[in-house]
């Protein structure tokens, strides 16, 4: 029987005949069966929390349930804290666009890329300019030339309805 979803199973809840068992100070005590283990662990004053359910037999530990479950916790909050997660920001640009609105719109991918972020280009095509797709493909391109040392492409430049989408990420 495999461990509940709430955890080891512990005491009375452990139910093989025989388990490996390690006591209160760590050292390996043997094999002996699960009712002796049990009365050592209430003798100690602790419970008999089951290590490696799976090994035959499976390995106990005479420690403080309460004790371990607070540890547990501790390790799950600090592997919270250290993740990052990865937003994608969106950079929406036009294909006539001005040279300093074009440095501007670079300067914030950069910080982006910078701060482990992907980065969407958003190229918008509007009336007559859907005519002239080459143009809009030159401003991406000119986006992953000038980048090119901090990122990969994720997606290619491509063609969506009215508008070219390109996404970066952080090398």
């Amino acid at each position: 029987m495999a461990p509940n979803r709430d955890g080891p199973r512990v005491n009375e809840d452990i139910r093989v005949p025989q388990v490996r068992l390690i006591d209160q100070n760590g050292e390996m005590v043997g094999i002996v069966s699960t009712r002796d283990a049990l009365q050592r662990a209430y003798a100690a004053g602790l419970d008999l929390l089951e290590i490696s359910p799976n090994a035959v037999p499976p390995v106990c530990k005479i420690t403080d349930y309460g004790k371990y479950k607070y540890e547990q916790q501790k390790k799950a909050s600090e592997a919270r804290k250290k993740q990052k997660t990865v937003e994608i920001k969106e950079i929406k640009v036009r294909p006539n666009i001005d040279d300093h609105d074009y440095a501007t719109k670079l300067k914030q991918m950069r910080g982006f890329l910078a701060d482990g972020d992907k980065v969407k280009v958003t190229l918008r095509f509007r009336g007559r300019e859907m005519a002239h797709h080459e143009l809009g493909a030159k401003v991406l391109e000119r986006v992953r030339n000038e980048l090119g040392d901090l990122v990969k492409v994720e997606m290619m430049p491509r063609l969506e309805n009215r508008q070219m989408v390109m996404v970066l990420a952080p090398k």
